[in-house]
């Protein structure tokens, strides 16, 4: 199993715990622009030559939405496109609601234009890309996350879909779900899907918990036994000595 990792704040003091990472890998790193990702791309792997892959993770500013979404502003993502129209670097669609939930009022208007254009440019993007997406989605969520463009059918958009299986945060997940849920999740989209496991460190919004040893180990179990292809770890600024233990007993 592909064992990677997210990383939302890139900086000396939590790319320095790549250096504990002995085998093969793959990082999914966050940067407001195209021209910082190359320059860590460029250094991180003339480094560390176990990392055979860097994804591009944009993110916006706070007030423009952080994530991408059709509440996200229009300017971010017209911006984004712009500098991604020529381009077919792998990158991370992290689809989930403003962090600015005020966005959804104020956005309103421009919510069924930005669909469009964002359904658009996934379709017809060069490169890779994979969606950051909620774990669960019954049939109502379902269909709400794929109609506000927070949902990706992989057999219609060749997108990966990473669904994001942070039980730190889902007191609700027992192993029964989990499993009934990645054994769906399989079955619809084979190797188009990953799981993103966490949390090991605290992310933007500052009061994530933060999953037990033996929470993490139960879930890569689990992946493992369910065929999962790969697994992404959030987030590589919170790997440490005990959690790695456990985590190099999974990667191929």
């Amino acid at each position: 199993m592909q064992i990677s990792f997210f990383e939302e704040f890139p900086n000396s003091k939590t790319l320095i715990k790549l250096e504990l990472i002995k085998f093969s890998t793959k990082l999914y790193l966050a940067e407001y622009s195209i021209e910082g990702y190359k320059q860590y791309k460029k250094e991180l792997q003339n480094k560390y030559k176990n990392i055979k892959e860097i994804i591009w993770w944009p993110i916006l500013n706070v007030d423009e939405g952080y994530w991408f979404s059709p509440w996200s502003k229009r300017r971010a993502l017209l911006r984004t496109f712009h500098n991604l129209m020529n381009e077919k670097i792998p990158i991370l669609w992290d689809a989930e609601l403003p962090k600015n939930r005020k966005l959804i009022i104020t956005q309103f208007f421009k919510h069924f234009k930005n669909r469009k254009l964002i359904k658009l440019f996934i379709r017809k993007y060069q490169g890779q890309i994979h969606t950051a997406e909620y774990f669960i989605d019954n049939w109502f969520v379902k269909k709400f996350l794929e109609i506000n463009c927070l949902s990706f059918n992989p057999k219609k958009y060749n997108n990966i879909k990473i669904k994001m299986l942070y039980t730190s945060m889902m007191p609700w997940a027992t192993e029964s779900i989990i499993r009934k849920e990645i054994k769906k999740y399989k079955r619809q989209y084979s190797d188009k899907f990953f799981i993103g496991l966490g949390v090991l460190d605290i992310g933007i919004n500052g009061d994530e918990n933060i999953i037990t040893s033996e929470k993490l180990e139960r879930d890569l179990k689990i992946c493992k036994e369910l065929g999962v292809k790969e697994v992404v770890i959030y987030r590589l600024g919170g790997l440490n000595k005990k959690f790695l233990k456990i985590i190099k007993g999974f990667s191929d």
